[in-house]
């Protein structure tokens, strides 16, 4: 799809892998870092500053202390999946970000490399498929352990992911349909062609992809697979030195996909807002910025300055939903395992069902009567998409499901209690008083 020779294309692609699991691999170290940071900023703390200027260095020495810890390998334990377990964890959360654009295309002497390691024509169900291989780690992990804390973590994680899986597979449903591709290049250009990133059309489901990505992650208010008080640490309690490590590079190297996935799918991937110097697509052999009133494909114009700046663009993008997975992490409580289960199958199901007919009726009506794919369709779909948002937000749950422990407001608790007579035991009979005495 890019148009270059298969030399140019095999050498730029091995560079661009090296490149992309490099960088992939130093974020995760340093999004350990800036959640210690944050969290300490919430709780009013300092955090890790000590090693290095400002604890630039504590990743670094959080790594070696995990390569110099004791490897133990519980005796009880099925010795290959125990250790088979964090591969299978850690290798779907990396190799998932292999379809995710992070650029503008680049143009060199040799031709215009696309950013993208693979731009394959399937790309969201690659991602899909390979984002639910992940929980195969954590449940193999736990039944390997042979422990029953792990294996119940391991449980709950296959069950959580079984639940919310569904409501984000319909979420990007509608993708799908406004696109009309799989491919997230193309996803990306639909975003530039509307005029408006998917988030405002398609807000609702923005929602819910987010709160099922913060699901699939094992992130709270959803971590009941680790639920420190019940389950000790979960699926990985028998684990330590590198193999405890690579359950958490794995969550973290999930958190920056997602986040990227987020960034990509509804806030314009790499697009600079406002802005359409920046806009290319690969189309029929040539790079174009678009099309012109008569259809007719307008040339893009390529520059490494605005690769640079695309770059930026979508760093600071997945940068934020990072920031938003631990402020979230560090602000909300965890949720019982029960309300975990109701929001998954009795809330957001239904709710994407729902949504996903509402958008497909909508943009069957709008094609019927012939509304142009512009600025006035996404309008459109905007208004109808924030009606179904404020139902889902302010009226749909009211605290039937999403409740605390605490009796509810709707249903508050007597004034006054009825008055019981309680009999007063005898002074001067001691069978009333060894009897009462015998009862307290």
């Amino acid at each position: 799809m890019s148009g270059l020779s298969p030399g140019v294309f095999l050498v730029t692609s091995a560079v661009k892998v090296v490149a992309v699991f490099s960088v992939l691999m130093v974020a995760v170290a340093y999004t350990t870092l800036a959640e210690r940071r944050v969290s300490a900023w919430i709780q009013d703390r300092m955090g890790p500053n000590r090693v290095g200027p400002f604890g630039l260095l504590q990743p670094i020495a959080d790594g070696i202390k995990n390569f110099l810890k004791e490897e133990t390998l519980p005796g009880t334990s099925t010795k290959l999946f125990f250790v088979l377990g964090p591969m299978l964890a850690i290798v779907p959360a990396l190799v998932t970000f292999a379809v995710v654009p992070f650029a503008a295309p680049l143009p060199t002497p040799w031709g215009t490399v696309p950013m993208i390691v693979a731009d394959v024509p399937i790309g969201i169900l690659y991602i899909m498929a390979l984002s639910s291989l992940g929980v195969y780690g954590i449940v193999l992990g736990g039944w390997a352990s042979n422990n029953k804390y792990s294996f119940l973590g391991a449980l709950r994680a296959s069950a959580q992911m079984v639940s919310y899986e569904v409501a984000l597979g319909l979420s990007l449903v509608t993708v799908l349909m406004l696109t009309g591709n799989v491919t997230l290049t193309q996803v990306v250009f639909e975003q530039q062609h509307l005029g408006l990133w998917f988030v405002l059309p398609l807000s609702l489901g923005f929602i819910l992809f987010v709160i099922s990505a913060f699901a699939e992650t094992n992130r709270l208010p959803f971590d009941m697979p680790e639920a420190e008080s019940e389950l000790v640490t979960g699926y990985h309690t028998e684990y330590s030195s590198m193999k405890f490590s690579m359950f958490f590079i794995a969550e973290y190297a999930h958190v920056i996909t997602q986040s990227a996935l987020m960034a990509t799918l509804f806030l314009g991937g790499w697009d600079i807002p406002f802005w359409h110097g920046d806009d290319a697509f690969y189309f029929q052999g040539q790079w174009i910025q678009g099309f012109d009133a008569a259809g007719t494909p307008v040339l893009a114009t390529l520059a490494w300055w605005k690769t640079l700046l695309t770059l930026g663009a979508f760093v600071l993008k997945t940068s934020l939903f990072v920031l938003v997975y631990i402020w979230v992490r560090w602000t909300l409580p965890r949720f019982r395992y029960d309300q975990v289960m109701q929001l998954g199958w009795k809330i957001m199901l239904p709710t994407a069902l729902a949504y996903l007919m509402l958008i497909a009726g909508t943009i069957l009506v709008l094609d019927e009567i012939s509304v142009p794919f512009g600025l006035t369709y996404g309008l459109i779909l905007t208004v109808v998409s924030m009606i179904g948002t404020v139902v889902f937000t302010f009226w749909l749950d009211r605290d039937r499901v999403i409740s605390g422990a605490s009796p509810s407001a709707r249903w508050p608790l007597p004034q006054s209690m009825p008055s019981v007579d309680v009999p007063q035991l005898s002074e001067t009979d001691p069978s009333q008083a060894a009897v009462g005495a015998g009862g307290n």
